[in-house]
């Protein structure tokens, strides 16, 4: 893509306009950082866009949940990035092994290990209806926010390939014309401190309306250097993030909304721990746990030039709607770059078996690698929705995506430096109908076709090693949504989606050649119910699914030759539940409780993957072109813990007319988790908690709040990924860090 070329399309961006911003109903309260009381002493509506328009969650035939404004600001009150969210909706999990950057999603077990910048994954995470497709981008900083929805389930008729798992879907406050000035600072351990704040209201009244939001984080140096003997080395970072947006109603009819975000991360990559799973001298039968190699504020590094992470990242999200008398007309276009590296020390350790130290433990070789990411991407969807209040809706729409970067990969001892260059380009069409059968019953179908392609070159360190792939398909879904009761409704849904196929270039800079992954394909059959109970106190709604992947896409990673290789299963298969309740036992007491129980399985009796160095794999094995692969038939997928849940409880005294005092818990579980392809006494997690706590005091009916929070209250050392190639190295989540904020709004 030519420069020339690269600025026509940032300025066409620029000038594209902007669709009208959605509905917010949010408690002044939950804008200050804990989820507020019922004013009716009935539970709130929750809005949903999983069909790309407003509509009450009770009335929608999918599984989501819904993250307010409140449970959001909760969830990063102590600066925490995006993988926060892991397990704060049952059947998500979120991980990541760079850093603050390119997160890995996980919905209903379906996911991708694969660590490398140009890496494919079955969830696709939208900010503003806007998909953030690579893993850098994924990272996008979450503040200022209206919801955060979690679809589960196949999306791929409204939102596209990519989507066979689901989607998180990120909505930010819109501009208005009332006035809205809002602030939060807080101070915790680490040194760690979060500042937000939003000032927006109108220009021009009735016809321009304005929106500010910023958020800056930062944490402190925290990790000690056992082998430089450095105290409070490495762990801090500093994550600056904003956004402008500008609305414009020049008519009743039209409205314009755009959009400008832009991130500063000046920030750590994850801090890999050599040799802390599975037996050691002192504790020779602990597999599975931490070892006596483990020390959380403790890392021993001869290298990874402190682990440094930079990112910059910047986008233009701008659009138009019209509204004419019989559907509305909405054009979104956005573009957006992400430019930056991370470099760790990936083998964990200091020293070598070769060299005269080395540890803690048995360290092979040495590994320190940086992975660099220049990147554009363009996407427009167009799409005509009915406004008709008649039994019939639809909406038609196509939709275009382009993307172009470059990987580099260095190792500062191995290999040399290597760039690769990815570009991927996409179109589809796709429609949507429903009918309100009767009083009782509506039907709901649609379908989109996709064509992708996908081509890969070195640009420089290897031979060039041209690869191309591509795929069009044609994906559908239909669903029975039944009003059995003004309380309760129950579907039915079977969904069809596919993931495009991958191409893999990352062992170019280890003389292995690019692999590809040809397109997956699921098909789910779910049944679910909604309802709401005793006079809307009470709503509980639940699913029951059954899906399977024909191609499965898998990355076997790591290995003894620290490989990345995209590789097809015959088929994969999940069954599970999913339930999502909240109890407004009064009008100043709620609780909500999620559990889901997922199962997964893949399905191959040839499929033989590389293991790892130094673990103890407990799949059959068989010598393959001179190397040992494990037979990983019948294995969970990785990352796919089979048990997740989350509890929240808020409780609030009220004093005199327009304060409170209020206490805040939430909890996530996630169970016993296998990491990797192939099983081994090491490489998985047990259960693993973490929990949250806020007690404050919210006065000015919600104007002004202060409290005192802690995150990971139980300081909790949960395993959250590991390393395999080397030796038995994982990554752990954060302390437990405690905290005051304070914040006003008006």
């Amino acid at each position: 893509m030519s420069q020339h070329f690269r600025a026509i399309r940032a300025a066409w961006a620029g000038s594209t306009i902007l669709a009208a911003a959605c509905t917010l109903a949010a408690p002044a309260a939950a804008q200050q950082g804990a989820p507020a009381a019922s004013d009716s002493g009935q539970l709130d509506t929750i809005i949903v866009t999983a069909n790309r328009r407003q509509e009450n969650l009770q009335d929608v035939a999918v599984s989501a949940e819904i993250l307010d404004q409140g449970r959001v600001d909760v969830i990063f009150s102590a600066a925490g990035d995006v993988t926060a969210l892991a397990g704060s909706v049952p059947g998500l999990n979120i991980e990541s092994s760079n850093g603050r950057v390119a997160p890995r999603f996980y919905i209903r077990g379906l996911g991708n290990t694969d660590f490398d910048l140009a890496a494919s994954q079955p969830v696709s995470v939208l900010l503003d209806d806007v998909v953030l497709e690579n893993v850098t981008l994924k990272s996008f900083p979450i503040f200022d926010v209206a919801r955060v929805e979690v679809l589960r389930g196949p999306q791929g008729t409204l939102f596209g390939r990519n989507t066979p798992a689901g989607i998180v879907k990120v909505d930010s406050i819109k501009p208005s014309h009332e006035t809205d000035v809002r602030a939060s600072f807080s101070f915790a351990s680490l040194d760690t401190i979060t500042l937000n704040g939003a000032v927006g209201g109108s220009l021009v009244e009735d016809v321009l309306a304005f929106r500010l939001a910023t958020q800056f984080q930062r944490r402190g140096d925290w990790i000690d250097n056992g082998f430089t003997n450095q105290r409070n080395a490495l762990g801090g970072f500093t994550d600056f993030a904003i956004r402008g947006q500008l609305l414009l109603t020049p008519t009743e009819r039209l409205s314009m909304n755009a959009s400008v975000n832009f991130r500063d991360l000046d920030g750590s990559s994850t801090f890999f721990r050599a040799n802390v799973l599975g037996p050691t001298t002192a504790r020779p039968n602990n597999t599975n746990q931490l070892n006596d190699n483990y020390d959380r504020g403790t890392v021993f590094y001869d290298g990874g030039g402190g682990n440094k992470a930079n990112y910059q990242q910047f986008g233009l999200t701008l659009t138009t709607a019209y509204e004419f008398d019989f559907a509305t007309l909405t054009s979104i276009g956005s573009y957006w770059t992400s430019e930056g590296s991370s470099r760790g020390d990936i083998d964990g350790g200091f020293g070598a078996s070769f060299l005269p130290v080395m540890g803690p433990g048995f360290i092979p070789f040495p590994a320190d690698t940086q992975d660099s990411i220049d990147l554009e991407q363009y996407t427009h969807e167009i799409r005509l929705a009915s406004n008709s209040e008649g039994p019939l809706g639809w909406q038609i729409g196509g939709f275009y995506f382009e993307s172009d970067f470059d990987v580099t990969t260095v190792g500062f001892n191995f290999p040399p430096p290597v760039t690769v260059n990815h570009t991927n380009d996409a179109w589809a069409l796709f429609g949507q109908l429903s009918y309100q059968l009767n009083d009782m019953l509506k039907l709901t179908g649609g379908l989109r076709y996709t064509d992708d392609e996908k081509d890969f070159f070195v640009r420089s360190g290897a031979a060039p090693q041209p690869v191309s792939v591509g795929d069009s398909q044609l994906n559908w879904d239909i669903a029975l949504f039944a009003d059995v009761s003004d309380d309760v409704s129950v579907y039915a849904k079977i969904a069809n989606a596919f993931r495009a196929p991958t191409i893999q270039g990352r062992d170019v800079a280890f003389f292995s050649a690019p692999s590809v992954a040809q397109s997956e394909n699921i098909t789910s059959y779910e049944v679910g119910f909604k309802s709401e109970l005793a006079d809307r106190t009470i709503r509980l709604n639940g699913a029951l699914f059954y899906y399977t992947v024909e191609d499965p896409q898998f990355t076997a990673v790591g290995g003894a030759g620290n490989l990345v290789q995209l590789i097809n299963a015959n088929k994969g298969e999940a069954y599970g539940f999913e339930l999502d309740s909240a109890f407004q036992i009064t009008p100043n007491f709620l609780v909500t409780l999620g559990l889901a129980y997922n199962h997964t399985e893949i399905q191959d009796d040839t499929l033989a993957v590389g293991i790892c160095a130094q673990c103890t794999v407990t799949d059959p094995t068989r010598v393959i072109g001179g190397s040992t692969r494990a037979l990983i038939d019948g294995n969970p997928f990785p990352n796919a813990p089979e048990w997740s849940g989350d509890f929240t409880a808020r409780y609030a005294i009220p004093v005199g007319d327009s304060g409170e005092f209020f206490i805040f818990t939430d909890w996530t579980y996630l169970g016993q988790t296998n990491f990797l392809l192939y099983t081994s006494e090491e490489f998985n997690a047990d259960s693993r908690i973490e929990g949250g706590l806020r007690i404050g005091y919210s006065g000015g009916n919600g104007e002004w709040e202060v409290a005192a929070f802690a995150r990971n209250i139980t300081n909790e050392d949960n395993v959250l990924g590991v390393v395999d190639f080397n030796n038995n190295t994982a990554f752990v989540n954060d302390p437990r860090v405690i905290g005051v904020s304070f914040g006003v709004k008006y």
